[in-house]
């Protein structure tokens, strides 16, 4: 299978503090990596290297087999690494469409937006129902189903998500994981950091423990 993203020896952090410290990885098309691990391990600032809001202090990220550590975030998302990040971080006065729609700027995924938007409103039937509400008022569940979908609307190879259960009761944690594996059918390729070990292994075509 082709390895779309692969870290190899990968050191990042803070300043001179390096957080992370010789991890290497791979992720698939088409298939689930669930990376686990405690509070403090690392797992966000390995999302913020991988997506280029942190610099890479050893090692090396590829795409699709291209050598991607110097690429500026924007740019990373043009290549197809998308970041679904903690908290969900929408605009809360926007829509639940105008949400969605700003993830379909980058280039790649403007000719496809009709067709992108559908397969979103398929993997989230609730946010068909609900496009022209206002995103604050939505209940912490859906918020995240928007912020995935926005995600999705960037057309992504490498769809990444920093603790998307967080916060979510039992039942629509299931919900969400549900969706991500209807997600990954489609041929995205999905990493998956999760405090939920056993929810995230139990769907995961492979997984990682950072200590």
């Amino acid at each position: 299978m082709k390895k779309f993203l692969q870290l190899k020896e990968l050191s990042s952090g803070y300043g001179d503090v390096p957080i992370i410290k010789g991890l290497s990885l791979e992720v698939n098309s088409g298939s689930i990596t669930a990376l686990v691990g405690s509070n403090g391990a690392g797992k966000t600032t390995l999302m913020h290297t991988i997506s280029g809001l942190l610099p890479v202090m050893d090692g090396e990220i590829f795409l699709d087999g291209e050598p991607i550590s110097g690429t500026m975030p924007h740019r990373r998302v043009g290549l197809g690494l998308s970041l679904v990040p903690e908290g969900r971080s929408l605009f809360g006065e926007l829509t639940v469409l105008e949400n969605l729609m700003l993830g379909a700027y980058p280039r790649r995924a403007r000719g496809d937006q009709s067709a992108n938007l559908d397969k979103v409103m398929s993997v989230f039937p609730k946010l068909a129902e609900r496009q022209s509400q206002i995103a604050h008022t939505m209940s912490g569940g859906e918020r995240q189903m928007i912020s995935v979908g926005r995600a999705l609307m960037s057309a992504p190879t490498i769809l990444m998500l920093d603790e998307p259960s967080l916060g979510l009761s039992p039942n629509l944690c299931s919900e969400l994981f549900r969706a991500l594996a209807e997600i990954r059918r489609a041929g995205t390729g999905i990493l998956l950091v999760e405090q939920n070990a056993k929810q995230s292994l139990a769907i995961a075509d492979r997984g990682y423990l950072l200590e």
